[in-house]
């Protein structure tokens, strides 16, 4: 069977949008499943929406990657959009025709610095990990290319600069806290190692705009299963080894440096407004990281450890499950939502697409691997709503009190022993599992492991290098805890969340 290319496509019989030729207005570093089955597909999107008629043009950031790939293909991969909306099942397919080619900076360095010097770039997008937003002293503007991600950007803006050309929207969808601006700070740090002069300066932080963005999209990648992969072959009459998949829920939040006055402006630069799709311009992206933060991640959080004690192993079997799903749902519109200083019908909205996406009849997402380093997930996911309640309504949250039990017993429930592997622990009349976490906290469970519950609690809440705090000091907060890890362990997780 042929690889897909557009003359394959077009013999396939496909009879979707394809745009064949455009101007590549897009630069984008990175070139993995993430980026081509989020950023791509909006951009795809805003080509046959918006008549953006732009390309991306792809940097594989590291020397191995998918450029010969990608290039073999002109560009086009097969992306499935997967999921649960609504209640109902999805499975939507898409030919992505946004991307042009791909480039190996490593050999084609010329190649990139010819197209920052285009007239037709508007757009840089960048994920190059989190650890791709990092100054590096060792890099240097002759090299070729430069080491790092913010040094090869600061020799592409420079290019730019001495061709006259105009500046362009930076996007960085990297998952750090402020992403577009801690790699502006690295340009300019470049900008000084290397004496590249105030004109350059002035003209990247004045005429070039970096924004922070926040992303959202669960990208599992291509398909592993060799008989799926086998069958959709048949089914498009191609074969595809950059097939992408993706859930359907997608959101991406860009926020405007100029504030609310930027917003319009910025909107007015970029596409994605008018193909309607779900990227929101905002001034200040804080809120929606902390909406996504205390409802996606914090309900999690918030009910895996409990559930997998009562004998459940897979994210989309509690959604199944009227005691786990109703206490869930509570914690979320009960606790977390009249928390959140944001629209509380946008995070209705927004739980309700949690559900959605906890739902997905084609992920199978194990507790046990959201369970690592509950710990410090707990503190940052679920504590700060916990603290908010408590200053609010003046009393304990009681979903999110029952979580904070659940975690507890999750960690010494019938303790085997300390491995290199982690803590072993059993489940009530079930099997031993592996409790992952930092060394020091798995030593501190291990250590009590002969506590009474009143003793435990009293040491969990007291450790302030787990909770930053002495949580004993939230008024009857210890004995609620104490009363509904005894619940857990005479009755199960399970009658503990009903109650």
């Amino acid at each position: 069977m042929a690889q897909l290319n557009y003359e394959v496509l077009k013999k396939s019989g496909y009879d979707g949008y394809i745009l064949d030729k455009a101007p590549e207005k897009v630069m984008q570093f990175g070139e993995g499943n993430f980026l081509r089955a989020f950023v791509d597909y909006f951009f795809d999107i805003a080509n046959e929406k918006a008549g953006f008629n732009g390309k991306v043009a792809l940097v594989q950031p590291i020397a191995q990657g998918l450029t010969e790939l990608i290039n073999r293909q002109e560009g086009l991969y097969t992306l499935y959009l997967r999921g649960s909306q609504n209640g109902m099942k999805v499975d939507d397919k898409r030919v992505i025709s946004a991307v042009s080619r791909c480039m190996n900076p490593y050999g084609e360095w010329d190649r990139v610095l010819e197209l920052a010097r285009s007239e037709d770039l508007e757009i840089i997008v960048s994920n190059t990990t989190e650890a791709g937003i990092v100054y590096d002293p060792e890099s240097a503007f002759d090299q070729v290319p430069p080491n790092s991600f913010p040094a090869k950007l600061t020799r592409v803006l420079y290019e730019r600069f001495k061709a006259g050309r105009k500046g362009i929207v930076m996007l960085s969808c990297e998952l750090i806290d402020n992403n577009g601006k801690e790699l502006q700070k690295c340009v300019n740090r470049h900008i000084d190692d290397w004496k590249l002069g105030e004109d350059f300066r002035k003209w990247v932080n004045e005429e070039n705009v970096f924004c922070s963005t926040l992303v959202d999209r669960i990208v599992p990648g291509r398909i592993r299963d060799a008989a799926e992969v086998k069958r959709l072959e048949e089914i498009n009459g191609y074969e595809d080894p950059l097939t992408d998949v993706g859930e359907v829920f997608g959101v991406w939040v860009i926020e405007a440096p100029d504030g609310e006055e930027g917003v319009a402006r910025l909107e007015d630069r970029l596409p994605f407004r008018k193909a309607g799709v779900n990227v929101m311009v905002v001034p200040d992206v804080t809120p929606y990281k902390k909406r996504k933060v205390r409802i996606l991640n914090g309900a999690h959080t918030g009910f895996v450890l409990g559930a997998y004690l009562a004998g459940y192993d897979i994210v989309r079997d509690c959604m199944h499950d009227e005691v786990i799903l109703g206490y869930m749902n509570r914690m979320l519109y009960e606790e977390v939502i009249p928390t959140l200083p944001l629209d509380k019908e946008d995070c209705k909205q927004f739980a309700a697409a949690v559900q959605d996406r906890f739902n997905n009849p084609f992920v199978n997402h194990e507790l046990m691997s959201i369970s690592l380093n509950s710990t410090s997930k707990w503190r940052a996911r679920n504590m700060p709503t916990f603290l908010d309640y408590v200053e609010q309504k003046g009393e304990l949250p009681p979903c999110l009190t029952t979580s904070f039990a659940a975690y507890v017993a999750f960690y010494s429930n019938d303790i085997q022993g300390l491995t290199d592997r982690g803590l072993v622990c059993k489940r009530p009349k079930g099997n031993e599992y592996v409790v992952s976490d930092d060394r020091w906290v798995l030593e501190f469970y291990a250590a009590h492991r002969d506590d009474s519950p009143e003793d435990l609690v009293h040491a969990v809440m007291t450790n302030a290098d787990m909770w930053g705090r002495d949580l004993t000091r939230v008024p009857g907060f210890e004995a609620e805890v104490v009363r509904i890890l005894k619940l857990i362990r005479e009755k199960g997780a399970k009658e503990a969340y009903k109650g």
